[in-house]
């Protein structure tokens, strides 16, 4: 197999062509780190390789679906044995993992070969990948563009032709926002589908969980084959999809009545070409024979941003807490970026009450969702407000950082506290005010690429449906993706460079 035909086939192809012994897992490992080599040093998507014990680990893989399939890991929550799992943070660089995760388990058990961890922003709190500790991750379309975050780096490791599938995570939109800006496919299944474990079960309660990136519709679907499933010790359970997510794709969609809107969440600016992706779409859905109708959601967007930035104010308050605790000293705030720091600080003066309200706000919102799905299927928004945005424009300058430092000195109440983490992530939030409603409800939810911009950038639409029919969106991918709206890598100018 010669590089050009790795890059263009997907993960269910790899696999196909390792179980009919047209090539080994070991060759397929030598491209995806050749590709690497040629690409990783100005895209910057891995924080860690694993060359050697890869190579050694292919010998001996099991017969699973995806059995000799190079694959990336998330350097958050994605624990695999014996290797650093950092979170983006310099405090985390020497942490070794003392066994994989279930979720690792789970994709080592199909026969994954796994080539290392990618990068992504301290903590996963941010919508780009420009950690302190690695430097920022940068987009395969166009390298001063981001690759958006938190899975950035594992989108970028994608849309470059290294892996075909990567490790991702979401608790705000962080796989579907990159899957905006790279122009690939992005799942975030239902909460409580494919829990990490052990001993995560509660991520950023509830609105975080864990899956991947891919290029193809099909290897999401195999890949939830694969991940979904009942841990006893979860925090949150959904029943098992009792058939085969792959085999759903070979069903079209029947008639679908869907909702879509145009406007930011948060009333911030939504771009014109993040407006005719959608506009496209909607279009194509009903010469499809789909009843379409804009519609609003009902669900009060900057009160549910504000209770989320409660919920990442109160989790960041235990990080600080527990990295005091391993360290053995108090943390100081040259020890974090100034996102996790400010949140941190904030989340000390939350009561438990306010804490409570704030996740009680999540079910309200979960309740309208469900009401609107009682009439459409499917609603539809940008997922993305633009495409993406230039490597460290949304990256605090010393000079920022010093005037936030200042205001939460002067803060005299925890509200105004939470005003300043508001106001701290509103340059992101206008970016990306799309994605984070489906974390909170619990919902499911994809960015399917269907646009390029003038710039040359790729930007996604997202689609989300009730909870537990992450088949409903993967077969209206699936027939989007046979349709001229999909424009997979064959826009990216710089994929087969």
């Amino acid at each position: 197999m010669d590089l050009t035909t790795y890059m263009q086939t997907d993960g269910v192809g790899l696999a196909e062509l390792v179980q009919k012994r047209e090539v080994t897992p070991a060759e397929l490992l030598e491209l995806s780190f050749t590709r690497l080599q040629q690409v990783n040093p100005e895209l910057n998507a891995f924080t860690k390789t694993r060359h050697p014990q890869a190579v050694t680990e292919a010998a001996y893989l099991p017969d699973g679906p995806f059995m000799g399939v190079p694959i990336a890991l998330k350097n958050i929550s994605q624990a695999l044995k014996g290797e650093a799992l950092t979170s983006g943070s310099k405090l985390l660089a020497s942490a070794l993992s003392d066994r994989d995760s279930n979720f690792v388990a789970r994709l080592r058990a199909a026969g994954v070969s796994f080539i290392g961890h990618t990068n992504t922003p301290e903590f996963g709190l941010k919508n780009i990948t420009e950690p302190a500790s690695h430097g920022a991750s940068r987009n395969p379309w166009n390298p001063d563009y981001s690759p958006g975050g938190s899975s950035g780096g594992s989108a970028a490791a994608v849309a470059s032709g290294i892996v075909p599938v990567a490790g991702a995570s979401d608790g705000g939109g962080s796989i579907r926002i990159p899957a905006s800006f790279t122009g690939l496919f992005g799942l975030k299944p239902t909460r409580g589908r494919t829990p990490v474990g052990p001993g995560t079960g509660r991520q950023w309660q509830g609105a975080s969980i864990d899956f991947a990136l891919t290029r193809t519709v099909r290897d999401s679907a195999a890949l939830l084959d694969v991940l979904q499933t009942i841990q006893p010790e979860a925090a949150f359970q959904v029943p098992l999809f009792a058939g085969s997510y792959l085999e759903t794709l070979k069903q079209a969609p029947k008639s679908l009545t869907v909702a879509f809107s145009l406007e930011s969440p948060v009333g911030t600016p939504v771009s014109a070409e993040a407006k005719e992706a959608v506009r496209k779409t909607v279009k194509w859905l009903e010469r499809q024979g789909h009843r379409v109708e804009e519609e609003g959601n009902g669900v009060d967007g900057i009160r549910l941003m504000q209770d989320y930035y409660i919920m990442n104010s109160g989790e960041m308050a235990l990080v600080v807490r527990q990295l005091g605790q391993m360290l053995g000293r108090p943390l100081t705030k040259d020890d974090l970026e100034i996102e996790g720091w400010l949140m941190a600080e904030a989340g000390k003066n939350v009561s438990a009450a306010d804490y409570s309200a704030s996740i009680a706000s999540w079910d309200r919102a979960a309740a309208k969702m469900a009401d609107l799905h009682q009439t459409y299927d499917l609603y539809i928004t940008p997922a993305t407000a633009s495409a993406a945005p230039k490597v460290g424009d949304l990256t605090h300058s010393e000079e920022s950082r010093a005037m936030l430092l200042a205001r939460l000195a002067r803060a005299k109440t925890w509200q105004e506290e939470q005003a300043l983490i508001y106001d701290m992530f509103l340059p992101s939030l206008t970016c990306t005010p799309f994605t984070q409603l489906a974390n909170l409800t619990g919902q499911p939810a994809v960015s399917v690429p269907v646009h390029v911009t003038a710039a040359g950038l790729p930007i996604g639409v997202q689609l989300m449906a009730n909870k537990g029919n992450e088949a409903l969106l993967l077969q209206t991918a699936a027939a989007i993706e046979q349709s001229d709206l999909w424009i997979g890598m064959a826009g990216n100018p710089n994929f087969a460079n």
